[in-house]
């Protein structure tokens, strides 16, 4: 474990929040040495500035056990098909064969969009998350992307792991240092099991052009990579316990390992964004291949003669936290 990572593991005492925010792009009305933060006290020094440094911070035991059995029932009752969530799309492993749940159907690795099911999306307006989300969107949250994933044990050929990759790369919307991921360790996650990897401090560098990696036995559907990555950086594996949490950045270029134990390994995550923030033309850009691709699986679910866009797709898929929601006013 490096140094980094010893100084945000652990129970801190923190002061009490304010929504303080004057200028939504940056941190303050004032010059400060802050630009991925915001001041509302909530962080302490330290923890801004290991955040501002690396892009990434691990906050203990954030979500409390109860909560997570919670979602770990919602997940199953899903799988079983008991329940029907309205919009929200059930991702197989293109390698697996037996259910989790099911018995002789495809095991469920992923829910996106859980948006419309309220038991999920508490996950997302716990005050004990949005209160942190706050001090990197600032007040005006929207909860942009929502993912409950159940990585399965690898079949052998490494199809689990997620390759390195920028969260941006998948969405239309700005400014990109108003928008933060929540990433919910729903049990013990460690390398065995395929835990998050970071390289830290590459939030501060640009959008990365993505490819599907080459890799044998295929890789799941938007399981986009950088280009071209270089493996010898410097990386960080974030083992974490039930409950902890890690906030990070949407530039910052992070992956999972495969899981090489005989269990399926659950995360629950939201993306979120300033409500002030606004949406971006991705055409003739590094985002076009994606976009284009989002664009078409939502034809074929709706018809071919559907007029949407890439930014109406995320209109659909967001909703609104807390404060302002100027992003889907137009």
């Amino acid at each position: 474990m490096t140094e980094r990572l010893k100084t945000v593991f652990g129970h801190l005492q923190l002061p009490k929040r304010t929504d303080g925010l004057i200028n939504p792009n940056n941190v303050s009305g004032v010059s400060t040495p802050f630009r991925f933060t915001v001041d509302n006290n909530k962080l302490t020094q330290q923890q801004r500035q290991f955040y501002e440094e690396n892009g990434f911070l691990v906050i203990k035991k954030l979500v409390s056990p109860e909560k997570l059995k919670v979602y770990g029932e919602r997940f199953a009752s899903i799988c079983r098909r008991e329940i029907s969530v309205p919009g929200m799309t059930v991702m197989r492993d293109i390698a697996i064969k037996d259910a989790e749940f099911v018995p002789g159907e495809q095991a469920v690795t992923k829910f996106q969009d859980f948006q419309n099911d309220d038991v999920l999306f508490s996950y997302c307006a716990l005050p004990e998350v949005v209160e942190y989300v706050e001090c990197f969107t600032g007040p005006d949250v929207m909860a942009m992307h929502t993912m409950l994933i159940n990585k399965p044990p690898d079949s052998g050929k490494m199809t689990s792991r997620h390759p390195m990759h920028q969260d941006l790369h998948y969405f239309p919307f700005r400014p990109a240092d108003r928008i933060v991921c929540s990433w919910t360790a729903m049990q013990k996650i460690n390398r065995e099991n395929g835990c998050l990897v970071v390289v830290p401090g590459t939030h501060k560098g640009e959008l990365l052009v993505h490819e599907y990696p080459k890799w044998e036995g295929g890789v799941n559907k938007m399981y986009h990579g950088i280009q071209n990555y270089d493996p010898s950086q410097p990386r960080d594996h974030l083992e974490m316990e039930a409950g902890d949490t890690v906030f990070f950045h949407p530039l910052l270029i992070h992956g999972s390992g495969a899981n090489r134990s005989k269990g399926f390994r659950k995360s629950i995550s939201c993306h979120y964004a300033s409500g002030i923030a606004h949406y971006v033309d991705v055409q003739g850009t590094e985002q076009e291949t994606i976009a284009n691709e989002v664009v078409e699986l939502v034809k074929k679910k709706l018809g071919r003669d559907v007029n949407i866009s890439f930014a109406d797709v995320w209109k659909y898929k967001s909703r609104p936290v807390k404060g302002q929601n100027l992003l889907n006013s137009t």
